[in-house]
C-alpha cells in the first residue's frame, strides 16, 4: 500500500483481526478503521484514498464507511476550502463504548431484581437471592462504578 499513512504491517494486521471481531466488522470496514488507527496527525482519508490504498470497489468502501459511520467508529469533516469528506476515527468512540457497557449491566441489574419480585410473589417458599447472585450483582455494581469513575476522568 503506497500511501501518506506510514504504518506498521504486522500491527495493522492485528488490529484488522481484533476490531473484526470486537466490533463484528466485515473485512473492509475493520481494514478501513484500523487504517484510521495510523493517521496520528488526524489530517484524515478522503474516500478516493480508501479506494486507492485497499484497490476496492467504490460500492464497497462506500458501504463499508457507512457501516463506521453509523457505529459512530469514524467521524467525518468537510474541510472549508474542499469539497471532499475526510474521515477520522471518532475519539469520543471510547466513551460512547463504555457508556453502552454501563448501561447494560444496569440493565441486567434491573432484570435480576425484577426477576427476584417476580420468584418473591410466585413462590411460597420463596428464598432471597443466593450468594452466587448477591456475588454476581456486587460485581455488576462495582465495574459500572469504576467505569464511571473512569468516564469521569476521560
Amino acid at each position: 500500500m503506497d500511501n501518506k499513512i506510514q504504518f506498521d504491517d504486522k500491527i495493522f494486521q492485528e488490529a484488522v483481526r481484533f476490531y473484526a471481531a470486537v466490533f463484528s466488522l466485515p473485512p473492509l470496514a475493520s481494514k478501513i478503521y484500523a487504517y484510521l488507527l495510523f493517521d496520528f496527525q488526524k489530517v484524515g482519508i478522503t474516500f478516493d484514498e480508501f479506494v486507492e490504498v485497499f484497490g476496492a470497489s467504490k460500492s464497497s468502501v462506500s458501504t463499508s464507511l457507512v457501516i463506521l459511520l453509523n457505529a459512530e467508529l469514524i467521524v467525518d469533516h468537510n474541510k472549508i476550502d474542499e469539497r471532499k469528506r475526510f474521515f477520522y476515527i471518532n475519539d469520543e468512540y471510547k466513551r460512547i463504548r463504555f457508556e453502552k457497557i454501563v448501561q447494560k449491566m444496569q440493565d441486567e441489574l434491573k432484570l435480576l431484581d425484577d426477576l427476584d419480585v417476580f420468584n418473591r410473589k410466585q413462590n411460597q417458599n420463596y428464598e432471597e437471592y443466593n450468594e452466587r447472585v448477591i456475588a454476581y450483582k456486587d460485581l455488576l455494581n462495582k465495574n459500572i462504578s469504576n467505569i464511571q469513575e473512569s468516564l469521569n476522568k476521560l
